[in-house]
């Protein structure tokens, strides 16, 4: 009896040649590389592994911080906009989808933001934050849909965030979002990365090599929460939603947040138990109304016509209630 082999079809070929040129695409990527002397690491003590683990970690304040010229500009762009009225929008598949999803859910209740202020966009919609949603990373198409659904304007931010720099979808968005002319800002973990080139601001924070062989939700996962953690705090930082360290825009949503005001209102003024809580009373909860009220000897409405005039600055009202 003759065997048969089966005849190789022009859609075997170029899915061949698809996964082919992958393969070379992200062997040359660093947080793809591989590491030899970790190849027994399954075999060393759970101590020992985690020691190993955790001096990895210690090596990413390194590499962001060698970034931080690059971080600081995107930031001040970001909060020019962001004071005209635009919005900050991240975009990111699988890991650093989630990482932006996680930072722009924090900034209402942190900030007193609108939840359509900071808005976290991921490959696939809100079912991949817990769920894998197969191929939504490899479209640019989905990424131009769903800033589409934002009525993107030249005075938004998009922060493109991907490890590898390459995710089709973070690349989609931030092309898209430059071509409607807002700003734009790529984070990526390797060095000439396609979504750094794609962006205004090239935000590339090397890790090199992950313990586990290309789980870039270990390193570079880490770098990516830090500076996001910049770009969303320095930001609020400069639209006057601070006061020093204090989270004067703080929204009291719950019992350990009602508390926390109080607790900024007197680290702020150094007021009285009972000015602070007639202060609160009469701002509505207001943190940042409170401690003008108290520190300026103001009523509620004057505070707030002087906070208003001051775009929010609680410094900025206070020297001109001072005169």
């Amino acid at each position: 009896m003759t065997s048969t082999t089966p005849e190789t079809t022009a859609d075997d070929a170029g899915a061949d040649s698809t996964y082919g040129e992958l393969r070379a695409q992200l062997a040359t990527l660093t947080t793809e590389a591989f590491r030899p002397e970790l190849a027994e690491i399954d075999r060393l003590s759970t101590l020992e592994i985690a020691a190993t683990m955790n001096g990895e970690d210690a090596t990413v304040p390194a590499a962001v911080a060698a970034q931080l010229p690059q971080i600081a500009a995107a930031i001040d762009g970001a909060a020019e906009r962001m004071a005209r009225g635009g919005r900050l929008v991240y975009a990111g598949a699988g890991t650093a989808g989630r990482l932006g999803v996680l930072d722009a859910s924090e900034c209402p209740p942190t900030f007193n933001t609108d939840p359509s202020e900071v808005v976290g966009l991921i490959a696939g919609g809100p079912a991949a934050m817990v769920t894998a949603v197969e191929g939504a990373e490899d479209s640019k198409e989905l990424a131009r849909e769903d800033l589409d659904n934002l009525n993107l304007g030249p005075d938004d931010v998009v922060v493109g965030i991907s490890a590898s720099g390459r995710t089709p979808y973070a690349i989609g968005a931030v092309e898209h979002a430059r071509a409607k002319g807002a700003l734009t800002i790529g984070l990526s973990c390797n060095a000439d990365s396609a979504l750094a080139a794609a962006a205004e601001h090239g935000i590339e924070v090397v890790v090199g090599p992950e313990l586990l062989t290309g789980s870039t939700r270990l390193k570079a996962g880490t770098a990516q929460k830090l500076v996001l953690n910049m770009l969303s705090t320095i930001t609020m930082i400069r639209l006057g939603k601070t006061y020093g360290n204090l989270m004067v825009d703080v929204r009291a949503s719950n019992e350990k947040l009602r508390a926390r005001s109080r607790r900024i209102v007197a680290l702020a003024t150094d007021a009285s138990d009972e000015a602070i809580e007639a202060a609160l009373t009469g701002a509505d909860g207001e943190v940042k109304t409170a401690i003008l009220m108290i520190l300026a000897d103001l009523d509620a409405t004057t505070a707030n016509r002087l906070l208003d005039d001051a775009h929010g600055h609680l410094r900025a009202a206070l020297q001109s209630a001072a005169g």
